[in-house]
């Protein structure tokens, strides 16, 4: 049965996909980490990210209905059906890369979760509620962590600042709005997302100056990934990984 609400289904997918892969990515340093208590605290992170993940795509599954499941939006999408952010799908490259990415995302959730704990959709305040705790603690290990690497050694520094010369450019499209964004701000489900950029702004620039990083003077925007108009090769050998134990076994349950 489909579930009557105010609030699109694209919406949802786009808060799911992007916790989704970015846990995804998260992962991948699964027994891999530098030290075994920074392996764990990853591990945990992206535990984090996909119990939220499962709620939107449960309330999105509801929506869609016709039997769909949180499983079907996960795992039987394609690439151009995938609404994240293009910088959560970036690689994980050295643990600097994957701290700057984590910082620049954890910066724009936090205040994003916050104002969607008064979101006019019940549901969504409540997965909001739940999930800010945990963000809130991620804000704080990413920051701690920018902060000691790019105060730290001139190696250090200079991978740091590599890495955010690098994801800068994908930052934009965390506050662009697209005509959604302005459907649901007007229903109060969700704050316009360039609201949320000076709130950001203030954090990136309070961690990046303790951490003595440059902020990249480059205001041009990789986007798209938001609307499904194209994602980088990176989501296609994502979902490659991440999907293939369903696609190769359909309807398999443990």
């Amino acid at each position: 049965m489909t579930v009557q609400t105010d609030t699109p289904l694209e919406y949802l997918l786009h808060l799911a996909d992007n916790v989704l892969i970015l846990g995804h990515r998260l992962s991948e340093w699964c027994g891999h980490g530098p030290v075994l208590e920074q392996d764990i605290a990853l591990t945990n992170i992206s535990l984090d990210l996909v119990g939220q993940a499962r709620m939107y795509y449960q309330y999105a599954a509801e929506i869609e209905g016709n039997g769909k499941t949180e499983d079907d939006l996960a795992y039987l999408r394609d690439v151009p059906e995938f609404r994240n952010f293009l910088l959560t799908e970036q690689p994980n490259g050295d643990w600097g890369q994957t701290i700057v990415r984590q910082f620049l995302f954890d910066a724009w959730h936090h205040p994003l979760l916050k104002a969607l704990t008064e979101s006019s959709d019940q549901r969504i305040a409540e997965v909001a509620q739940k999930s800010l705790k945990e963000v809130t603690y991620h804000l704080r290990y990413s920051s701690e962590w920018v902060i000691r690497l790019g105060d730290g050694t001139d190696e250090s520094n200079r991978r740091m600042n590599t890495a955010l010369d690098m994801l800068w450019p994908y930052t934009g499209e965390l506050f662009t709005d697209t005509p959604m964004d302005m459907a649901i701000h007007k229903k109060e489900i969700a704050p316009l997302p360039s609201s949320i950029h000076t709130q950001w702004m203030d954090t990136v620039t309070e961690v990046l100056n303790r951490a003595t990083l440059t902020i990249p003077n480059n205001d041009w925007a990789q986007s798209g990934g938001k609307t499904g108009q194209w994602h980088t090769e990176h989501l296609g050998h994502i979902l490659a990984e991440m999907q293939w134990m369903q696609r190769a076994y359909p309807n398999m349950q443990w």
